[in-house]
């Protein structure tokens, strides 16, 4: 049988994400969007439509660039589009989770190497 575990949740760590800016325009208006695609190298599965990832997979999206990430259709793509690598970001963001300045650091890092 094949039974999943539950999801890993960090309300703290979800906070410590809306409070940073926008990955994609830098906006303060933040939400803490979950990735949904898989990453097996990681060992991160994917979602259904009504299940979320562990909190650990989560970036600082505006409500604009979060509904269209959940909209695009094939998330992946969109993500390559932004020319963002969400999962990478996520896991930079969860290993100094609590620390506004380093957030905001890599977060800020993020959006120049996406706007090059």
């Amino acid at each position: 049988m094949n039974f999943r575990t539950p999801r890993i949740e960090n309300e703290k760590h979800r906070r410590f994400i809306a409070g940073l800016p926008c990955l994609c325009c830098g906006s303060s208006d933040v939400q803490a969007a979950h990735i949904r695609y898989s990453e097996p190298e990681i060992g991160k599965r994917g979602t259904g439509m009504a299940e979320k990832s562990d909190d650990c997979f989560t970036v600082p999206l505006c409500v604009t660039h979060h509904r269209l990430q959940h909209d695009w259709g094939n998330e992946r793509e969109w993500w390559k589009l932004m020319n963002i690598d969400p999962v990478k970001i996520a896991l930079r963001l969860y290993s100094v989770s609590g620390d506004q300045s380093r957030g905001e650091m890599i977060v800020n890092a993020c959006r120049q190497q996406c706007a090059a």
